[in-house]
């Protein structure tokens, strides 16, 4: 019986359709690899050229103002010098990310939804990474460092199995 989806032509395996697409199999969406996201651009603060530095906090000054402003976030939360304060630059530089890609327009249009969500669990994150100890000026962390602390030689000697049973 014919039915409104049959065009009676002859249709062959659907893996010889794929092969003729020319499809990477590890990237079968043709994105490269390399490409970020729509809408991301993640900075790695850690390996940021100095000649990038300046534009890249702008842009995070300028989003953490607004969203500071805009949801009313308290000092506690989010001191004003944030900045200085390498583990709340990481979470507020996760967030400004998440925020830029839910509302590039590419998204499907559940970005800002889910950026929202993000937002919300992200706020016990934020109170660990600053304590609220900077509310009457600036206070530098305390870092935790690792010189000093692993002897070398017992370090070699581990690192030279996989210690995996």
């Amino acid at each position: 019986m014919k039915n409104e989806y049959d065009d009676e032509e002859a249709w062959g395996p659907v893996e010889d359709l794929i092969a003729g697409l020319d499809l990477d199999p590890r990237d079968p969406l043709g994105r490269g690899g390399s490409d970020a996201a729509a809408g991301s651009r993640a900075v790695r603060w850690r390996d940021l050229p100095s000649d990038q530095a300046r534009g890249e906090w702008q842009a995070l000054r300028d989003w953490v103002e607004w969203v500071t402003v805009r949801f009313n976030v308290p000092l506690s939360l989010i001191p004003n010098c944030w900045w200085k304060h390498p583990a709340l630059v990481e979470e507020l530089s996760a967030l400004h990310v998440a925020w830029r890609t839910a509302y590039d327009p590419q998204d499907s249009g559940l970005g800002p939804v889910m950026w929202l969500e993000r937002w919300s669990a992200a706020r016990p994150r934020l109170r660990e990474a600053h304590t609220g100890s900077c509310s009457n000026g600036h206070k530098d962390p305390k870092r935790r460092s690792w010189a000093d602390v692993t002897d070398q030689g017992e370090w070699d000697a581990w690192a030279t199995d996989a210690h995996g049973d």
